[in-house]
């Protein structure tokens, strides 16, 4: 199985090592736009392999489309952060056209790929990668809501002070401060809800610090965070790969579920070889219907953005 993932910087390369370790995919291929970054990225992952066990061939290209020719999974993590003074009309127009670029080469050499999109905002990105390349909705997959669960998972162990893989949760809606969604009324600990262990206020507390998890490590950094991004991804592409059949949050497009159409937002769905095999439509009460609506208006209210880029 062969991975290109395009964008060489924290996020991507950390993507790449995961992969290799966990020897989920037999090739990955990076590209990037600065000269010599993308191939010093992959030489040093590949020093690793004698110490570390594994024998993926990970190879670097500074923007050859060609060596990504057969992959089948591409991940796209290329664009620029939001810098000061910056408008979000700004950041979508210059991401948008990046975003809009790479998906175009990568499905010319690769067009029975199935697209994942890290690159932000990662709603509205995956959205114009959906509008774009003209593929069946299965195959566009936005990794958004991975993170963010695995970042709901983690502050629900440290509250409940108990091992986090033994912890079910999953956060929907869209992916950004003001617009995720913890469903904490259906979260559990080794299949009891975590109600039963924790206060209305430690669950609330719960949902604010997952809701805030990728400011509170900018903060803390000075830039985004790199590890659990890259893992979630590796995660995503592991459940594509080896056709798990994973329950797992992605932003997706959808035609009329949850109320919803004509848009990309965070549900849970069934990920397997095929890319999105199911979406899971859960019964949410009326107040988490109340959020994931007012979810999606802010999501489509980034897509009126993207302007000309969706011609």
């Amino acid at each position: 199985m062969k991975v290109t993932i395009v964008g060489a910087g924290n996020v991507g390369a950390t993507c790449a090592d995961a992969i290799a370790y966990r020897r989920i995919a037999s090739e990955i291929v990076l590209v990037d736009i600065r000269e010599g970054f993308a191939e010093g990225k992959a030489l040093d992952i590949t020093q690793t392999q004698t110490t570390l066990g594994f024998n993926t061939k990970v190879v670097g290209s500074t923007n050859d489309y060609t060596k990504t020719a057969g992959s089948d999974v591409v991940v796209i993590t290329s664009g620029i952060p939001r810098k000061p003074g910056m408008t979000r009309e700004e950041l979508i127009g210059i991401n948008a056209g990046i975003v809009k670029s790479v998906a175009e080469n990568l499905l010319q050499h690769s067009p029975n790929a199935i697209f994942v999109i890290v690159s932000n905002p990662m709603d509205t990105m995956t959205y114009l990668a959906f509008k774009s390349l003209g593929l069946p909705k299965n195959r566009i997959i936005g990794m958004g809501g991975t993170l963010d669960s695995s970042r709901f998972k983690t502050y629900l162990s440290l509250a409940l002070d108990k091992p986090a893989n033994d912890i079910s949760g999953m956060v929907i809606g869209g992916h950004g401060d003001t617009t995720m969604i913890p469903l904490t009324r259906l979260a559990s600990y080794n299949g009891v809800p975590v109600s039963q262990f924790l206060s209305e206020d430690a669950l609330a507390k719960v949902a604010a610090d997952t809701m805030v998890g990728g400011a509170t490590l900018t903060g803390l950094l000075g830039t985004s965070a790199w590890y659990a991004p890259g893992a979630s991804v590796s995660y995503l592409v592991d459940a594509i790969l080896n056709d798990q059949k994973k329950m797992i949050p992605c932003s997706v497009y959808l035609e009329g579920e949850y109320g919803q159409s004509d848009i990309c937002i965070g549900v849970p769905c069934i990920i397997g070889k095929n890319g999105v095999e199911q979406i899971v439509d859960i019964n949410l009460n009326d107040a988490e219907k109340a959020l994931f609506a007012k979810s999606a208006d802010a999501v489509r209210s980034m897509n009126n953005d993207l302007g000309s880029h969706l011609a």
